[in-house]
């Protein structure tokens, strides 16, 4: 498509909210959302959480990967309890501790480079330079000495930057070539989506359903499904892992989580910022309804794309014992985010609906 013909699509469809978009006064209580499609987690081993924390934040630390003021969102955050419920069977410490730096990596570039209402240093614009820097972080620049030697100083010289670097470093470690490379490949999906919001936001384009929904493929958790196989002491083949059926499996399980992060988010989202693109926000402007219709109809877009991944990974699980313990793996994710979700009262509160 060109350039003046995407530009014209949205110009036509830049779309005023729905009158009543207040969000709803929280509840404080924790627990699912009501009518919500998932399985329950393996229970986290409180201790082993606590460890996989302290490695973390010592980590950050010493990276100096953020203030001291960060502190209390480190602890609320819950890192070693998110990656203790998403990776039941991981097959060490030393792994899970290799996904904590990980999704704290993410989570540092996304709240320091994108997120403006965050207050910490995010903006719109400009952000694709920041990005294609990001990436270099993890997919090395290749160039004369001289350039080389440049680039390694300007990436250690940023906190967010280093946090990218450091942390493919350890998985590398851990992972093989192919997992390593399949995980960089993810992260440039990622920033796509992470430009393609950001984009939307800086026009004040309300997109279509579906528009936010391919958006949020790319700019989703798939780069934290990516690695757990490796995380699970194993690899599945890039040959297995590349037919299309695993793809589409995989970017269903990644599709629903999404969601999930979406309906969890939803109060603490339009606290800060009440134009943030989410999903029940864009079903309420699009089908020009409050939001408590909107909310719980994107609970049964949720509930639709997760029964056709559990039909599905389990189809494909009965065609090999190698399959069968991918789909384990990514069901576990699955199953262990959205209990952090559920339970991370700290961060997340559901709105008054039912």
């Amino acid at each position: 498509m060109s350039t003046s013909s995407t530009t014209a699509t949205t110009a036509a469809f830049r779309m005023p909210g729905p009158p009543s978009l207040a969000p709803a006064r929280p509840t404080r209580r924790g627990g699912a959302v009501p009518g919500l499609r998932y399985r329950p987690a393996v229970p986290a081993d409180p201790e082993k959480a606590a460890e996989i924390d302290r490695r973390l934040e010592g980590w950050a630390r010493g990276l100096d990967l953020f203030p001291a003021q960060w502190t209390g969102d480190f602890t609320g955050f819950q890192f070693g309890r998110a990656v203790v419920l998403q990776h039941p069977a991981a097959a060490d410490l030393e792994r899970l501790t290799a996904a904590g730096k990980l999704l704290l990596a993410e989570n540092i570039v996304d709240t320091c480079y994108c997120e403006e209402d965050e207050g910490k240093g995010g903006a719109r614009r400009g952000l694709g330079g920041r990005l294609i820097i990001a990436q270099s972080a993890l997919d090395p620049f290749h160039g004369t000495p001289e350039t080389e030697e440049e680039w390694r100083q300007g990436v250690q010289a940023d906190g967010p930057l280093r946090s990218y670097y450091w942390a493919l470093k350890d998985y590398a470690a851990l992972a093989t070539p192919s997992q390593a490379a399949r995980f960089v490949h993810d992260m440039a999906r990622l920033h796509l989506g992470y430009l393609a919001e950001a984009s939307w936001a800086e026009a004040r384009h309300m997109p279509r359903v579906w528009e936010y929904l391919v958006m949020r493929q790319f700019n989703n958790f798939r780069p934290c499904l990516s690695i757990v196989d490796a995380v699970d002491g194993y690899e599945l083949p890039e040959a297995v892992y590349a037919r299309p059926e695993i793809q589409r499996i995989t970017a269903l399980a990644c599709n629903a989580t999404t969601v999930v992060n979406d309906l969890y988010s939803f109060t603490k989202e339009l606290a800060s910022d009440p134009d943030h693109l989410n999903l029940p926000q864009v079903v309420a402007a699009n089908d020009r309804r409050g939001l408590k219709a909107a909310y719980l109809k994107s609970v049964g877009i949720h509930n639709q794309i997760m029964a056709a991944y559990e039909t599905e990974a389990a189809e494909l699980a009965a065609t090999s014992p190698l399959v069968e313990r991918y789909t384990r793996s990514l069901s576990d994710w699955v199953a262990g985010n959205h209990e952090w979700h559920a339970t991370n009262s700290d961060r997340y509160h559901l709105p008054n609906y039912w």
